[in-house]
């Protein structure tokens, strides 16, 4: 695609699906410009560099988020709301929390996103400094558990090395943290009661959870 028939809305786009699929470190002006049908430079010549095109795929992304009117819901519900759809957008782009912690990301779609937090907190009665703790509390707690889901994938996929001399098949790591946790009898029965769960069904509970116990300890502020 020549660089006159490009814009960078389409190269924006086409970051982010890029992203999803491969993450941050996959992501490259040769690589993209390969899925556009254009040259590396056409890429640099509308976003700058790889760094500015992260933070702009990712205030794009803030922008995918609806936001509820607490006047009409209430400022838990719309609190509520807020956490998990903010969850579920971490979800749909993996890359979006490590790009906040290593660029700095901001724009509409972020302050978009932030004022309607202030919105809530707001209305919920917080003021001054504990209106910004309130919109931190909530924030960190959805980022902490994204950064958690991203490390357990990485687990999942891992094997401990094996020293010289050492004989058998690779160890996950799973497998060789169960084995040291196996140890430990708080640990070993909280392992046996959740075997056999539905991984999926486990993390919707562990989330739903933490949700309401931040929600809780908020109100309780108040």
């Amino acid at each position: 695609m020549p660089r006159e028939t490009l814009n960078r809305d389409q190269i924006v786009r086409a970051a982010i699906d890029l992203l999803d699929s491969e993450g941050i470190d996959g992501l490259s002006m040769r690589r993209l410009g390969e899925r556009m049908g254009s040259a590396a430079t056409a890429m640099y010549w509308h976003v700058g560099s790889k760094e500015s095109l992260v933070v702009l795929a990712a205030d794009e992304v803030w922008s995918e988020l609806s936001f509820p009117d607490p006047a009409e819901t209430g400022w838990r519900a719309a609190a509520r709301a807020l956490v998990h759809d903010t969850y579920a957008l971490g979800r749909r782009h993996p890359w979006l929390v490590p790009a906040i912690s290593t660029h700095f990301v901001y724009g509409p779609g972020m302050a978009g996103f932030q004022e309607h937090s202030y919105a809530i907190y707001e209305a919920a009665g917080f003021t001054g400094r504990e209106l910004d703790w309130a919109v931190n509390a909530s924030f960190t707690f959805v980022a902490g558990t994204l950064l958690a889901d991203a490390s357990q994938a990485t687990i999942a996929e891992a094997q401990v090395p094996r020293g010289k001399g050492d004989e058998g098949p690779p160890q996950s790591v799973e497998e060789w943290a169960g084995d040291i946790a196996s140890r430990y009898p708080r640990l070993r029965a909280r392992i046996a009661e959740q075997q056999g769960a539905d991984p999926a069904a486990l993390a919707a509970e562990k989330f739903e959870f933490g949700v309401e116990a931040v929600l809780d300890g908020l109100e309780a502020r108040l």
